[in-house]
């Protein structure tokens, strides 16, 4: 499952990072990298942005970034 799966609420994990490059860079300079927990707080109408909390900040993702985070559920809500 990707971020742009998840649903508004979802607290997820981010298990891998795919894209090369300057895409994989962005991910990542915004604090997002594997094993961090990630809340989606809001989801645009059309998709994008994607609103999601990371360690305790509010960040807005780009559906194209969203589909290079592959996360799994948390499972102890």
């Amino acid at each position: 499952m990707n971020l742009k799966e998840a649903a508004i609420g979802d607290t997820v994990k981010v298990v891998k990072l795919h894209g090369e490059g300057a895409v994989r860079r962005r991910i990542m300079d915004m604090g997002i990298t594997k094993g961090v927990e990630l809340k989606v707080q809001k989801v645009a109408p059309l998709g994008d942005p994607i609103e999601v909390t990371v360690r305790g900040y509010e960040l807005s993702l780009r559906k194209a970034d969203a589909e290079n985070i592959e996360v799994t559920e948390r499972t102890d809500k």
